[in-house]
């Protein structure tokens, strides 16, 4: 078993003040209203992108209904900076609101994008590569690392005994619906894969199809993912997967067959003249590549 090195981890609970659960409710006060065009989005925003038919359709239901969260924001210059509720916000100003309701919290830097981090990856519209990037980021902020080092570091712990970044790692996970063991094991390959597969990641695949492709031939991905970007399902995916395995074990089966007969003096003297006559044909027509003697 490795021995475990000494923790750098911090207390991401004393860093917000307070346990890592729901942000939801919690202010410097109670709720209030502010212009729309007072907030400015956060540059530690989780959410890279922000699909544009969701979005409309959280505008009906504000339109409908309003607001029903208050934005988290903090003071920041002339105006106020949004810690979690980008979303809400640009569905609010689609629908024609001019004012939100907000909780107003003093946040530096570093408590802002934990509280981002959390609130953000307790949503459950998040594409799998944000949260695996969410989840990495706070990793590397409890473990007062980089993302790298984050990466490498949880690949370690799988193998050492437990410590006190395991116990950091605990209490940042809990408030997430899934332990770090299992998002080290099963989530974090994922940004490993083909750059190919991991936009497609981005873009909406799900992450059980995007496991199937990963698991094919690289050469396939690229069919496998239009496919099921298409709207295939698992085992047409899976039925397709297979057909392109065979198709890609055929070819150089039959070109086996070919060099043995090619190769045999007692099937090419058996040959009819006119079989003889197709086949040297054939032979003129060869690729280049395989006219090359080998080394």
């Amino acid at each position: 078993m490795t021995r475990s090195r000494p923790s750098r981890a911090r207390d991401l609970k004393g860093l917000l003040g307070e346990d890592l659960g729901p942000l939801r409710g919690r202010g410097d006060g109670a709720p209030s209203t502010l212009s729309t065009a007072a907030l400015r989005p956060s540059p530690w925003q989780p959410r890279r992108a922000f699909d544009s038919t969701a979005l409309t359709e959280l505008a009906a239901s504000i339109r409908s209904q309003g607001v029903l969260q208050p934005l988290l924001v903090r003071p920041a210059g002339e105006g106020y900076e949004i810690v979690a509720g980008e979303r809400r916000w640009r569905a609010a100003q689609q629908a024609g609101l001019t004012e939100v309701p907000v909780l107003i919290r003093a946040l530096d830097d570093q408590q802002a994008r934990v509280a981002a981090l959390i609130e953000n990856l307790q949503r459950e519209n998040l594409n799998v590569i944000e949260e695996i990037d969410g989840k990495l980021a706070l990793v590397a902020l409890a473990l007062n690392t980089d993302l790298e080092g984050a990466r490498a570091r949880l690949v370690q712990l799988l193998r050492e005994a437990p410590g006190a970044d395991h116990a950091a790692l605990n209490d940042v996970f809990a408030p997430l619906g899934e332990s770090w063991l299992s998002f080290a094991k099963n989530k974090l390959r994922v940004l490993r894969w083909p750059t190919e597969l991991v936009d497609a990641l981005r873009a909406g695949l799900p992450l059980t199809l995007g496991a199937l492709i990963a698991g094919a031939p690289p050469e396939h991905h690229g069919a496998l993912i239009a496919l099921a970007l298409g709207g295939a399902s698992r085992t047409q995916l899976r039925a397709e997967a297979q057909r392109l395995g065979k198709v890609q074990k055929t070819i150089p089966s039959r070109a086996a067959h070919a060099a043995r007969q090619l190769g045999s003096r007692r099937f090419m003297a058996g040959l009819s003249a006119d079989d003889q006559q197709a086949v040297e044909k054939w032979l003129a027509r060869m690729p280049a590549a395989l006219l090359r003697e080998s080394d």
